[in-house]
């Protein structure tokens, strides 16, 4: 199955995503990681205020398969969470690019998009 993904959207090698909206970032996890997991059962997500560190773990999305662990695909201040994924964790499922984000993040160092794939590198990677 070949996945697609929004040319304005940069992603991590462990499959989380960011777009830039304004000032702050859409924080969500790409089509590929969802279809890997399965039947997403639960969704872990950190309160407005957290800081996160790119690269170090911010929640995490539980299948029937795993428990993944997700990355902080950049540093910045978590502004909002998408409270209907906590409580309808297939609204993830069905639209992980779109109604299934998970944080509005206030970036501290939006050099750091820079080192992340583009969409056509992302999706050379994992299709």
């Amino acid at each position: 199955m070949a996945f697609h993904f929004p040319d304005q959207f940069r992603f991590a090698d462990s499959h989380e995503y960011v777009h830039v909206e304004g000032d702050l970032v859409r924080v969500g996890i790409s089509a590929f990681a969802v279809d890997q997991l399965g039947d997403i059962v639960f969704v872990d997500l950190p309160e407005p205020g957290v800081q996160l560190t790119r690269g170090t773990s911010f929640g995490s999305v539980e299948s029937v398969k795993a428990v993944e662990e997700m990355y902080a695909p950049i540093s910045g201040e978590v502004v909002k969470r998408n409270e209907s994924v906590l409580a309808s964790p297939e609204e993830l499922q069905n639209d992980p690019h779109g109604e299934g984000w998970l944080l509005l993040v206030r970036p501290s160092e939006l050099a750091q998009l820079k080192e992340l794939m583009d969409a056509s590198a992302y999706g050379s990677k994992v299709n």
